[in-house]
């Protein structure tokens, strides 16, 4: 079996902040972060999709963890297609607009190049301590399975290598009938890492849970099964605190899947409160 890493997907969160799941000592950002990385080998720094992370922060990040410690860095709003605060663009790259907020069919292409490597750029200091380990690239609802779109995932790859990239949809037609086998067999052809996710059914952006190995790195997300899936308030969104129940049901299924990838990370992204972090220590538990 490989390797299976589990973490959560925020360490700053306000309502973790204020739950005491940090003891008193840890009254800075430096000594959470260092208190968090001795409970869990991994995090998924999502704060890079609203806003692309300055190179002097993931020095911090890189210095203040452990060797071994493992990053995570969601991509950037506009790489993956959803629109994007302008104020959250290089403030000399952004576009000269009235509009709020922007695709990458609004920047010219020189721009739109310039923060594909300017964001991956920013990383160097935690590739240079080896503790970078995957991006995640969630694409939205209505990114749907289409050859241009298959055409990007093959794109994405090679602008990234040699860095990981692994992939989230939000759209079912990915899986629905004959589409399952097709996404998973174009996947392991081009090595492409699916995020497999743990959500509620049901929506515009449901996807089921296709626990599936499509290259040497899988990756599974756990979002809660709120039934407020739908609020605009991010926190009755994910405010969902699973079982010990639900977790069990899900360890020999991460066994399985660590049985045909070299390496498994699994994140709980069920950030309110402490939910996320017991849910976390449950699950490495019953691993």
């Amino acid at each position: 079996m490989g390797e299976i890493q589990v973490g959560t997907a925020s360490w700053t969160d306000r309502t973790l902040l204020e739950s005491g799941w940090y003891p008193a000592t840890a009254d800075n950002p430096e000594k959470r972060l260092a208190y968090y990385a001795k409970q869990f080998p991994v995090v998924e720094v999502d704060a890079t999709y609203y806003g692309p992370p300055a190179e002097q922060t993931t020095k911090l990040w890189a210095e203040r963890t452990p060797d071994g410690f493992t990053f995570n860095i969601k991509a950037f709003s506009l790489l993956t297609g959803h629109p994007t605060r302008v104020s959250a663009i290089y403030k000399d790259l952004r576009p000269e607009t009235g509009k709020k907020n922007v695709y990458p069919d609004d920047l010219p292409a020189q721009s739109y190049e310039e923060i594909w490597t300017r964001f991956l750029s920013a990383l160097d200091p935690l590739v240079a301590a080896g503790k970078l380990g995957a991006l995640l690239f969630q694409f939205p609802p209505w990114w749907g399975i289409r050859r241009s779109n298959k055409d990007y995932l093959r794109e994405v790859a090679a602008r990234c290598k040699p860095l990981r990239p692994v992939f989230e949809f939000r759209n079912a037609s990915w899986f629905d009938g004959d589409n399952a086998g097709e996404t998973l067999d174009f996947l392991r052809r081009n090595e492409l890492p699916l995020v497999c996710v743990d959500m509620p059914q049901g929506h515009r952006s449901s996807v089921p849970p296709v626990v599936a190995a499509t290259a040497d790195l899988a990756v599974v997300r756990f979002h809660g099964h709120s039934d407020k899936w739908t609020s605009k308030d991010i926190h009755e969104k994910f405010g969902y605190d699973y079982s010990r129940a639900e977790l069990k049901e899900w360890a020999p299924k991460l066994r399985a899947l660590a049985d045909e990838a070299g390496r498994t990370q699994v994140f709980m992204n069920n950030c309110y409160s402490d939910y996320a972090q017991r849910n976390a220590a449950t699950l490495m538990e019953l691993l």
